[in-house]
């Protein structure tokens, strides 16, 4: 089966051609859907985001490599745009939202991924 994943960032048929799918059909293409909301500006974004945030703690492993990585922006729309708005997920990435709220990096504090991470789990900007 070819996934209907988006074509460019206005691919907003492809990505809701996408959602319709059941997870089965498409976790195996997660790290690219993933790849589509980099920047939450684009329009594709704004169709993947609330469903990603649906698919809950089955996210949790895209997600945690996402955030192993150097590109700080895209730490920052996973964890606004997805991890803010699942509970369930959140609670499977605690050990890498209490590293990115209490260790952060020079990028993940300029970038506000720390703030991010900190009001996910909670913790006052006190802190």
């Amino acid at each position: 089966m070819t996934l209907p994943l988006p074509r460019d960032k206005h691919d907003t048929q492809h990505a809701q051609a996408l959602i319709a799918l059941p997870w089965d059909d498409i976790a195996p293409a997660m790290p690219q859907i993933l790849e589509w909301v980099q920047d939450a500006n684009w329009p594709v974004a704004a169709v993947l985001l609330p469903y990603l945030a649906g698919i809950g703690p089955r996210l949790a492993p895209d997600v945690k490599t996402v955030l192993a990585g150097n590109d700080e922006q895209w730490k920052y729309f996973i964890l606004q745009g997805i991890v803010r708005h699942s509970p369930g997920l959140a609670a499977a990435l605690n050990g890498e939202l209490t590293r990115l709220a209490l260790m952060p990096t020079p990028g993940e504090v300029e970038e506000g991924v720390v703030e991010v991470a900190r009001a996910i789990l909670g913790i006052s900007k006190d802190f």
